[in-house]
Order: C-alpha cells, then structure tokens, then sequence
C-alpha cells in the first residue's frame, strides 16, 4: 500500500541537517519529493546518502536567474517546498514565499532556520549547539562539575527542527485541504527545542526542578535513573522510577542495604549512585541483560550504533533496514494501513532531464538550459 502521504508533492531545495531529514520523512510516508540539490556539496557534504532516500533529485545552478523559472514551474504542481537557507536568500534567488504563492496560492511553503525568519539573531551564523543553547536545554545535559554535553544533534536539528517542521508542513496541507489557501511556516529550531522543553518548565514552575546539572530526577542526579559502567567496561540504563520498579530492582539485585530505602531523599543520592555504580561493575553487561532485561526494573543495555542494529526487540519490530547495502533505521511511525517505505537512495541529479521533460520542457529548451548552465 501506498504511504499515508501519497499523492502529495514536495519541492525540497538541498540544504544539510534539518531540511533534509524533514524531507526523507515525508518521503518516507509516501510523498513525491523532488530535491532541486547543487552542483557541488557544501562545506559539510550534502546528496547521495542514506538521508536522502526516496526521492528524485535535479541539480540547478540556483544563483543563474534563469533557474528560478525551473523552480516555479515545479512550484506549480507542488503541495508544499522546504527549504533551509538563511532568512532574505530565497527572496534574493527570486523565489520567495510571494512570488510562489502567487504562482500557487496552495503551496504550503515550509522555512527551516536556526533562529527563525525574525528577530536579533536571525542572520547570525549558528549551528545547533547555539540553537539549543539559547533555550535552556543545553544547561540541563551533562555533569555537575564540567561545562554542559552537547547531545548529538538529535534535540535541535532533528527534534527541534527537522520533526517540527514536518509536523508544521503536515498541519498546514490539512488546513489547506479546508480552505483552498496556502501558508508560510516558520519552523526555527529554538522555538522547536523549547516547546519540547515544556514539560521542564512546568517542573520549575512547581518547584519539582533544580538548574543545577545532575542533581534531578531526570538528568542523571537519582541513582535509579541513570546508566552504569559494567565490567567488561560496557554500560547499562536503569529507569526505576515507580516505587514497584525500584524495588524490585533492589530484590533482584539482591540488595539488601536499608540506606537504599531511602528513595526520594535526594541527599542520599550520590552515595546511592556510588554503591550501584560499584555492584554494577562486578558483573558484564551482558549477565545484568540475562538478570534485568525484560523485566519491569526499566532496564535496557546501552548499545552502539553498530549494535543497535542486532538487538533481538529491534530485529523483531524491523527497525532497521537496507537498502544499497547500507544497514539504516526503517521509517516511523508504523502505520497498520498504509506503512511508510524506505526508498532508494539516489545519485545527485540523477533525475534532472526525467523532470524536466515531464514539466514540458522540451529537447531544445532543455539544451538552452545546459547552454546557459542552469542545469549540468
């Protein structure tokens, strides 16, 4: 069956990070995209990896006027257009959200920036470690005694970003299906990593969070929530939040020790810590597994990218996938109707003359653009 988002087409204009692991999820759930990619990668590689899976791409020169033609003529048929430059340059490319909404009054015209298309910072350089520094989120990662942990860059580009502007886009083509009227969304990574900081706020609000580091219920400061060192030096996540979980982590541990008793005294915590640390590394990570997984103790082993992969709940649920010969996670979420799929990945501008045909473009017209060296 198709995917939940077929017969829907998007144009993606190639960027790195956010935009285009938004555009693979839509991809992914069904949608046509097509990515209009560059000439040559940026600085940070872009095109013909596994991110760029299920779509068809079309490389333009985008700083040759003529290009924009091209763009707005498969703006035409288009539901929705990502793109992820810094605020002005599509205006300057000719290729704004007015002329492209005049040209499609339907078009769902989806911007991913860092800072978002107002405010003091919005033309600064920025990656997301300062998009999510901003926030407040970075200051709750790490230790206690060291300078904040940058969290990969799952929680703003990919949380913040990519997955609120697929969200955004998605929420838009179904008002669009309402009112006939097409829209600008504005998806800006740190207004993306504070709304998903939400439930932290509330926390603070009602006096239930401490800004210092690891000193929490949630941010490695209580010893039943946390990850262990084993013995064979590899690591282990305990959750045990609910009092039944706790306790009957310490009764299949077998620990009998009465401080531990002493769950929600957040003073006893850091010796707490320091007593499992040192029960977990008498034994592998693998023999906690044979004790604790599956278990209602909330425990899981802390796996690899590399090991992920062979984990017997993920093998079971086909998590994972491959295509071209590369091991990659399958899409989500899982739908019981019409699943998403994982498509091929394509080389860059591999479908440039397959497009433009099918936009009308005929072989003369087709030549004039590699003449005036619009498209290579």
């Amino acid at each position: 069956m198709a995917g939940p988002l077929s017969g829907f087409k998007v144009v993606e204009i190639a960027g790195i990070g956010p935009g285009p692991f938004c555009a693979m999820m839509l991809a992914d759930m069904g949608a046509e995209v097509i990515c209009i990619d560059r000439k040559t990668p940026g600085a940070l590689g872009g095109g013909g990896s596994i991110i760029d899976r299920g779509r068809r791409t079309v490389v333009l020169d985008l700083k040759n006027p003529a290009s924009a033609d091209v763009v707005l003529r498969l703006i035409d048929g288009a539901d929705a257009l990502i793109e992820g430059m810094r605020p002005g340059v599509m205006e300057r490319l000719g290729l704004g959200p007015e002329p492209c909404l005049q040209r499609n009054p339907r078009l769902v015209y989806g911007r991913m920036t860092g800072w978002g298309q107002t405010g003091p910072l919005a033309n600064a350089a920025g990656h997301d470690l300062n998009y999510i520094a901003i926030t407040g989120a970075l200051n709750a990662m790490g230790h206690a005694d060291r300078p904040p942990t940058p969290p990969l860059h799952l929680v703003g580009d990919m949380g913040g970003g990519a997955m609120m502007l697929a969200f955004g886009i998605v929420s838009a083509l179904l008002e669009t299906s309402r009112s006939g009227q097409g829209q600008v969304v504005d998806a800006a990574i740190c207004d993306g990593v504070s709304t998903l900081s939400s439930m932290y706020h509330a926390m603070l609000g009602s006096g239930q969070w401490r800004l210092q580091r690891a000193s929490n219920l949630l941010d490695g400061g209580a010893h039943f929530y946390g990850c262990y060192s084993c013995a064979d030096d590899k690591f282990i996540s305990i959750g045990s939040i609910e009092p039944q979980f706790y306790a009957l982590l310490l009764q299949l541990c077998c620990i009998d020790d009465p401080d531990f008793k002493a769950q929600w005294d957040g003073a006893a915590w850091p010796a707490l810590r320091t007593k499992l640390a040192e029960l977990f590394k008498t034994r592998s990570r693998d023999q906690w597994c044979g004790l604790l997984e599956g278990t209602d103790v909330c425990f899981a082993p802390v796996l690899d990218f590399a090991e992920a992969p062979q984990h017997p709940h993920n093998q079971a649920r086909g998590s994972f996938v491959e295509t071209d010969g590369i091991t990659h996670p399958a899409p989500a979420p899982r739908f019981s109707r019409t699943p998403g799929v994982a498509g091929s990945i394509p080389k860059v501008g591999q479908h440039t003359l397959e497009v433009l045909t099918e936009l009308g473009f005929s072989a003369q017209e087709v030549a004039a653009l590699r003449e005036r060296g619009v498209i290579v």
